[in-house]
């Protein structure tokens, strides 16, 4: 087991965003975290990642109490762009390796260039996939364990979404565990191991999808519809 959140709360005023939330995540697979907008699972990430703090409950992380050297453990993508207007794509590799001693300068020259990234190129004239692309090698050149990507395929156009669920899948390994959060369940139904359903903060199921497959036939949308 690689995390377990036990009765995770976040409260914002009187709204809790997450809602005695316990979930356990094993290591080595990959997650599709569901729902929809406002469900918590942005908030839920954060805490993970340690940008936040719970109001109540309990991350524990490979045994032990989430603490601050965990965050060199675990890399968290957020959904807005990060990265500095002036900033080139090299610039960016040096933006990490200054903030992340797990930031591995050759991985990332490596990712950019099979993505047709050029170091010269400035990050504010990037298209929505090219800055996508980017965030995740940045994200991917980390030597985490733990990696949180937050609507990754949200916003680009179908052969940049390819380009990228075919970098996670390179990255996969049994040492290395995903979430992904995506609203666009047919891109990642065949290759996430579970689905992870969130609803107004609490989970509502998490399920096997090889077996829940095999023994009714579902489709991953077919099981949100039910569901959620």
């Amino acid at each position: 087991m690689i995390l377990e959140c036990k009765e995770l709360t976040k409260w914002y005023g009187d709204t809790a965003a997450v809602a005695e939330l316990t979930l356990n995540l094993s290591e080595g697979k990959i997650y599709g975290f569901l729902g929809e907008n406002g469900s918590g699972k942005t908030t839920w990430m954060k805490m993970v990642a340690g940008l936040t703090k719970p109001s109540h409950g309990e991350i524990i992380y490979k045994g032990h109490p989430l603490c601050y050297r965990d965050k060199g453990e675990i890399a968290y993508m957020a959904t807005e762009p990060f990265f500095y207007d002036f900033m080139k794509v090299g610039d960016v590799g040096d933006y990490y390796a200054d903030f992340f001693p797990d930031f591995d300068r050759r991985r990332f020259d490596e990712l950019i260039g099979k993505m047709n990234l050029i170091p010269g190129q400035k990050v504010k004239n990037l298209s929505s996939g090219m800055n996508a692309k980017l965030k995740l090698a940045a994200v991917l050149s980390r030597r985490a364990s733990l990696c949180l990507l937050d609507e990754p395929l949200n916003g680009i156009d179908y052969k940049a979404r390819e380009e990228i669920v075919r970098m996670i899948l390179e990255e996969a390994d049994e040492k290395k565990t995903f979430v992904i959060s995506t609203h666009l369940l047919e891109e990642i139904e065949s290759f996430i191991d579970y689905a992870v359903f969130i609803r107004d903060g609490q989970l509502v199921d998490k399920i096997d999808i090889e077996s829940e497959r095999m023994r009714s036939g579902r489709s991953l949308a077919e099981i949100y519809m039910d569901l959620m």
